[in-house]
Protein backbone atom coordinates (compact mmCIF):
# COMPACT_ATOMS: atom_id res chain seq x y z
CA UNK A 1 0.00 0.00 0.00
CA UNK A 2 1.14 3.52 -0.67
CA UNK A 3 1.59 5.78 2.36
CA UNK A 4 0.67 9.35 3.22
CA UNK A 5 4.39 10.04 3.60
CA UNK A 6 5.00 9.02 0.00
CA UNK A 7 2.18 11.22 -1.21
CA UNK A 8 3.50 14.13 0.85
CA UNK A 9 6.98 13.71 -0.63
CA UNK A 10 5.53 13.47 -4.15
CA UNK A 11 3.54 16.67 -3.51
CA UNK A 12 6.71 18.46 -2.42
CA UNK A 13 8.54 17.19 -5.49
CA UNK A 14 5.74 18.43 -7.75
CA UNK A 15 5.90 21.85 -6.10
CA UNK A 16 9.69 22.33 -6.04
CA UNK A 17 10.80 20.33 -9.11
CA UNK A 18 14.02 19.33 -7.35
CA UNK A 19 14.82 16.45 -4.97
CA UNK A 20 17.04 18.58 -2.74
CA UNK A 21 14.54 21.41 -2.30
CA UNK A 22 11.67 18.95 -1.82
CA UNK A 23 13.64 17.11 0.87
CA UNK A 24 14.42 20.38 2.61
CA UNK A 25 10.74 21.35 2.59
CA UNK A 26 9.85 17.97 4.13
CA UNK A 27 12.69 18.17 6.69
CA UNK A 28 14.25 14.89 5.52
CA UNK A 29 17.44 13.92 3.72
CA UNK A 30 17.46 13.76 -0.06
CA UNK A 31 18.26 10.00 -0.12
CA UNK A 32 15.32 9.32 2.22
CA UNK A 33 12.92 11.22 0.00
CA UNK A 34 14.30 9.60 -3.16
CA UNK A 35 13.91 6.13 -1.63
CA UNK A 36 10.26 6.80 -0.76
CA UNK A 37 9.55 8.00 -4.30
CA UNK A 38 11.13 4.84 -5.74
CA UNK A 39 9.06 2.70 -3.34
CA UNK A 40 5.96 4.55 -4.55
CA UNK A 41 6.87 3.82 -8.17
CA UNK A 42 7.43 0.12 -7.42
CA UNK A 43 4.12 -0.15 -5.59
CA UNK A 44 2.17 1.55 -8.38
CA UNK A 45 4.13 -0.06 -11.20
CA UNK A 46 4.62 3.24 -13.03
CA UNK A 47 7.29 5.93 -13.26
CA UNK A 48 6.12 9.10 -11.56
CA UNK A 49 9.35 11.06 -11.97
CA UNK A 50 11.46 11.85 -15.01
CA UNK A 51 15.00 12.29 -13.70
CA UNK A 52 17.34 14.65 -15.54
CA UNK A 53 20.71 16.14 -14.55
CA UNK A 54 19.97 19.07 -12.25
CA UNK A 55 16.24 18.87 -12.91
CA UNK A 56 13.29 16.74 -11.91
CA UNK A 57 10.01 16.57 -13.76
CA UNK A 58 6.92 14.55 -13.00
CA UNK A 59 5.68 12.28 -15.76
CA UNK A 60 2.14 12.75 -17.03
CA UNK A 61 1.03 9.88 -14.79
CA UNK A 62 3.03 11.36 -11.91
CA UNK A 63 1.28 14.72 -12.24
CA UNK A 64 -2.12 13.05 -12.10
CA UNK A 65 -1.11 10.93 -9.09
CA UNK A 66 0.19 14.06 -7.34
CA UNK A 67 -3.08 15.87 -8.07
CA UNK A 68 -5.17 13.02 -6.69
CA UNK A 69 -2.75 12.65 -3.81
CA UNK A 70 -3.44 16.25 -2.77
CA UNK A 71 -7.08 15.29 -2.23
CA UNK A 72 -6.02 12.34 -0.08
CA UNK A 73 -3.65 14.51 1.98
CA UNK A 74 -6.34 17.14 2.50
CA UNK A 75 -8.82 14.46 3.58
CA UNK A 76 -6.28 13.05 6.04
CA UNK A 77 -5.76 16.51 7.55
CA UNK A 78 -9.52 16.93 7.87
CA UNK A 79 -9.67 13.58 9.69
CA UNK A 80 -7.02 14.72 12.16
CA UNK A 81 -8.82 18.05 12.62
CA UNK A 82 -12.07 16.24 13.32
CA UNK A 83 -10.45 14.22 16.11
CA UNK A 84 -8.42 17.05 17.63
CA UNK A 85 -10.95 19.87 17.70
CA UNK A 86 -14.06 18.26 19.13
CA UNK A 87 -13.27 19.54 22.63
CA UNK A 88 -14.16 23.19 22.07
CA UNK A 89 -14.17 26.14 19.70
CA UNK A 90 -10.93 27.55 18.33
CA UNK A 91 -8.46 25.44 20.24
CA UNK A 92 -5.09 24.29 18.97
CA UNK A 93 -3.47 25.22 15.69
CA UNK A 94 -5.32 27.09 12.96
CA UNK A 95 -3.54 28.25 9.79
CA UNK A 96 -5.14 31.37 8.36
CA UNK A 97 -4.31 33.17 5.13
CA UNK A 98 -5.06 36.83 4.46
CA UNK A 99 -4.72 38.91 1.28
CA UNK A 100 -2.15 41.76 1.48
CA UNK A 101 -4.70 44.57 1.02
CA UNK A 102 -6.56 43.32 4.10
CA UNK A 103 -3.98 41.91 6.52
CA UNK A 104 -2.36 45.08 7.94
CA UNK A 105 -5.71 46.76 8.52
CA UNK A 106 -7.89 43.90 9.74
CA UNK A 107 -5.49 41.78 11.81
CA UNK A 108 -4.80 44.47 14.46
CA UNK A 109 -8.56 44.65 15.03
CA UNK A 110 -9.25 40.93 15.39
CA UNK A 111 -6.14 39.49 17.06
CA UNK A 112 -6.68 41.00 20.55
CA UNK A 113 -10.29 39.75 20.92
CA UNK A 114 -9.31 36.35 19.52
CA UNK A 115 -6.53 36.04 22.09
CA UNK A 116 -8.84 37.13 24.92
CA UNK A 117 -11.76 34.85 24.06
CA UNK A 118 -9.84 31.83 22.79
CA UNK A 119 -6.59 31.62 24.77
CA UNK A 120 -5.96 28.04 23.62
CA UNK A 121 -5.96 29.05 19.95
CA UNK A 122 -2.57 28.90 18.22
CA UNK A 123 -3.02 31.05 15.12
CA UNK A 124 -0.51 30.80 12.28
CA UNK A 125 -0.81 33.53 9.64
CA UNK A 126 0.09 33.59 5.96
CA UNK A 127 -0.15 36.77 3.86
CA UNK A 128 -0.13 36.32 0.09
CA UNK A 129 -2.22 36.80 -3.03
CA UNK A 130 -5.63 35.22 -3.60
CA UNK A 131 -4.60 32.54 -6.10
CA UNK A 132 -1.91 31.20 -3.80
CA UNK A 133 -4.27 31.22 -0.81
CA UNK A 134 -6.90 29.27 -2.73
CA UNK A 135 -4.35 26.67 -3.84
CA UNK A 136 -3.11 26.26 -0.27
CA UNK A 137 -6.63 25.83 1.08
CA UNK A 138 -7.31 23.12 -1.49
CA UNK A 139 -4.05 21.32 -0.69
CA UNK A 140 -4.65 21.52 3.07
CA UNK A 141 -1.68 23.78 3.76
CA UNK A 142 -4.16 26.40 5.05
CA UNK A 143 -7.29 25.82 7.10
CA UNK A 144 -8.98 29.01 5.88
CA UNK A 145 -8.32 32.41 4.33
CA UNK A 146 -9.84 35.88 4.44
CA UNK A 147 -10.14 37.30 0.95
CA UNK A 148 -12.42 39.05 -1.52
CA UNK A 149 -15.43 37.09 -2.76
CA UNK A 150 -16.43 35.31 -4.88
CA UNK A 151 -13.81 32.54 -4.99
CA UNK A 152 -15.42 30.47 -7.73
CA UNK A 153 -14.05 27.06 -6.70
CA UNK A 154 -16.47 24.14 -6.26
CA UNK A 155 -14.33 22.54 -3.52
CA UNK A 156 -14.24 25.72 -1.44
CA UNK A 157 -17.04 27.04 0.76
CA UNK A 158 -17.24 30.67 1.85
CA UNK A 159 -18.70 32.64 4.72
CA UNK A 160 -19.51 36.32 4.09
CA UNK A 161 -17.94 38.66 6.67
CA UNK A 162 -18.47 42.32 5.68
CA UNK A 163 -18.75 44.75 2.79
CA UNK A 164 -15.75 47.01 2.19
CA UNK A 165 -16.44 50.18 0.17
CA UNK A 166 -13.80 51.84 -1.99
CA UNK A 167 -12.54 55.40 -1.49
CA UNK A 168 -10.52 57.56 -3.85
CA UNK A 169 -7.20 58.64 -2.36
CA UNK A 170 -5.84 61.90 -3.83
CA UNK A 171 -3.07 64.33 -2.85
CA UNK A 172 -4.17 66.83 -0.20
CA UNK A 173 -3.75 69.64 -2.74
CA UNK A 174 -6.57 68.23 -4.89
CA UNK A 175 -9.12 71.06 -5.34
CA UNK A 176 -12.17 68.92 -4.61
CA UNK A 177 -13.73 69.39 -1.16
CA UNK A 178 -13.69 66.54 1.32
CA UNK A 179 -17.43 65.98 0.92
CA UNK A 180 -17.25 65.63 -2.87
CA UNK A 181 -18.61 62.50 -4.57
CA UNK A 182 -16.46 61.28 -7.45
CA UNK A 183 -17.82 59.48 -10.51
CA UNK A 184 -15.88 56.75 -12.29
CA UNK A 185 -15.59 58.95 -15.37
CA UNK A 186 -13.93 61.70 -13.34
CA UNK A 187 -10.94 59.55 -12.38
CA UNK A 188 -7.98 60.29 -14.61
CA UNK A 189 -6.67 56.83 -15.41
CA UNK A 190 -3.37 58.25 -16.60
CA UNK A 191 -2.72 59.12 -12.92
CA UNK A 192 -4.16 55.93 -11.44
CA UNK A 193 -1.57 54.03 -9.38
CA UNK A 194 -2.33 50.36 -8.85
CA UNK A 195 -0.96 47.29 -7.16
CA UNK A 196 0.98 44.90 -9.36
CA UNK A 197 -0.65 42.05 -11.31
CA UNK A 198 -2.02 39.25 -9.16
CA UNK A 199 -3.59 41.49 -6.51
CA UNK A 200 -7.39 41.31 -6.58
CA UNK A 201 -7.61 44.98 -5.53
CA UNK A 202 -5.97 45.94 -8.83
CA UNK A 203 -8.59 44.02 -10.82
CA UNK A 204 -11.41 45.53 -8.78
CA UNK A 205 -10.12 49.08 -9.32
CA UNK A 206 -9.82 48.55 -13.07
CA UNK A 207 -13.31 47.03 -13.20
CA UNK A 208 -14.78 50.09 -11.49
CA UNK A 209 -12.99 52.53 -13.80
CA UNK A 210 -14.24 50.57 -16.79
CA UNK A 211 -17.85 51.31 -15.84
CA UNK A 212 -17.63 54.72 -17.48
CA UNK A 213 -15.70 56.11 -20.44
CA UNK A 214 -12.76 57.83 -18.82
CA UNK A 215 -11.81 61.30 -19.99
CA UNK A 216 -8.30 60.03 -20.75
CA UNK A 217 -9.30 56.56 -21.90
CA UNK A 218 -7.45 53.27 -21.80
CA UNK A 219 -7.04 50.84 -18.94
CA UNK A 220 -3.72 52.25 -17.97
CA UNK A 221 -2.50 54.06 -14.99
CA UNK A 222 1.09 55.01 -14.33
CA UNK A 223 3.96 52.75 -15.27
CA UNK A 224 4.52 52.17 -11.56
CA UNK A 225 2.93 49.14 -9.86
CA UNK A 226 3.54 48.33 -6.20
CA UNK A 227 3.39 45.15 -4.16
CA UNK A 228 1.83 46.89 -1.14
CA UNK A 229 -0.92 49.43 -0.57
CA UNK A 230 1.36 51.36 1.78
CA UNK A 231 3.79 52.01 -1.09
CA UNK A 232 0.93 53.11 -3.36
CA UNK A 233 -0.27 55.56 -0.70
CA UNK A 234 3.21 57.06 -0.40
CA UNK A 235 3.19 57.69 -4.15
CA UNK A 236 -0.18 59.44 -3.81
CA UNK A 237 1.02 61.47 -0.81
CA UNK A 238 3.94 62.75 -2.86
CA UNK A 239 1.72 63.85 -5.72
CA UNK A 240 2.43 61.12 -8.24
CA UNK A 241 -1.19 60.11 -8.80
CA UNK A 242 -4.40 58.78 -7.25
CA UNK A 243 -5.62 55.35 -6.20
CA UNK A 244 -8.61 53.43 -4.88
CA UNK A 245 -8.32 52.08 -1.36
CA UNK A 246 -10.71 49.91 0.66
CA UNK A 247 -12.45 51.64 3.54
CA UNK A 248 -10.99 49.09 5.97
CA UNK A 249 -7.68 50.90 5.36
CA UNK A 250 -9.07 54.43 5.80
CA UNK A 251 -8.35 54.89 9.52
CA UNK A 252 -4.67 54.07 8.98
CA UNK A 253 -4.08 55.84 5.69
CA UNK A 254 -5.90 59.10 6.52
CA UNK A 255 -3.36 59.77 9.26
CA UNK A 256 -1.07 61.15 6.56
CA UNK A 257 -2.17 64.78 6.11
CA UNK A 258 -0.68 64.78 2.61
CA UNK A 259 -3.56 62.55 1.47
CA UNK A 260 -7.28 63.25 1.11
CA UNK A 261 -9.92 60.50 0.88
CA UNK A 262 -13.03 61.10 -1.23
CA UNK A 263 -16.21 59.04 -1.45
CA UNK A 264 -17.41 57.70 -4.79
CA UNK A 265 -20.78 58.27 -6.40
CA UNK A 266 -23.61 55.92 -5.51
CA UNK A 267 -23.99 53.06 -5.94
CA UNK A 268 -20.63 53.01 -4.22
CA UNK A 269 -18.30 50.28 -5.47
CA UNK A 270 -16.53 47.93 -3.13
CA UNK A 271 -15.68 44.36 -2.38
CA UNK A 272 -17.21 41.59 -0.30
CA UNK A 273 -14.81 40.14 2.24
CA UNK A 274 -15.32 36.56 3.30
CA UNK A 275 -13.74 33.52 4.88
CA UNK A 276 -12.91 30.64 2.53
CA UNK A 277 -12.29 27.02 3.57
CA UNK A 278 -12.50 23.49 2.20
CA UNK A 279 -16.04 22.26 1.80
CA UNK A 280 -15.02 19.01 3.53
CA UNK A 281 -13.41 20.68 6.56
CA UNK A 282 -14.77 19.52 9.94
CA UNK A 283 -13.93 22.90 11.53
CA UNK A 284 -16.91 24.89 10.30
CA UNK A 285 -17.95 25.73 13.85
CA UNK A 286 -14.49 27.24 14.37
CA UNK A 287 -14.83 29.27 11.19
CA UNK A 288 -18.25 30.54 12.25
CA UNK A 289 -16.79 31.65 15.61
CA UNK A 290 -13.88 33.35 13.84
CA UNK A 291 -16.30 35.07 11.49
CA UNK A 292 -18.34 36.38 14.40
CA UNK A 293 -15.23 37.98 15.93
CA UNK A 294 -14.32 39.58 12.60
CA UNK A 295 -17.81 41.03 12.08
CA UNK A 296 -17.95 42.40 15.59
CA UNK A 297 -14.45 43.92 15.40
CA UNK A 298 -15.10 45.57 12.05
CA UNK A 299 -18.46 46.93 13.15
CA UNK A 300 -16.99 48.38 16.34
CA UNK A 301 -14.22 49.99 14.32
CA UNK A 302 -16.78 51.69 12.12
CA UNK A 303 -16.06 49.96 8.80
CA UNK A 304 -19.06 49.26 6.56
CA UNK A 305 -21.05 46.11 7.22
CA UNK A 306 -23.59 46.54 4.43
CA UNK A 307 -24.32 48.61 1.37
CA UNK A 308 -27.05 48.78 -1.28
CA UNK A 309 -26.46 47.66 -4.87
CA UNK A 310 -23.36 45.55 -4.25
CA UNK A 311 -20.66 45.88 -6.90
CA UNK A 312 -17.15 44.59 -7.11
CA UNK A 313 -16.03 41.63 -5.03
Amino acid sequence: MITLRQLRYLSALAKHGHFGRAAEACAVTQPALSMQIRDLERTLGVAVVERRPGETMLTEVGREIARRGENVLAASRDLVDFARHRGGLLVGRLTLGVIPSLAPYLLPRILPPLQNRFPDLRLELRETQTRQLVDEIKSGALDAAMLALPVGEPDIETLALFEDLFLLAVPAADPRVDTARVAAGDIDQSRLILLEDGHCLRDQALAFCATARNRVGGAGGTAFAASSLTTVMQMVANGYGVTLIPQIAADVERRDNRVKLLRLEQPEPGRSIGLAFRRTSPRKADFAALGAVVRESVDIAGAPTSRPNKKGG
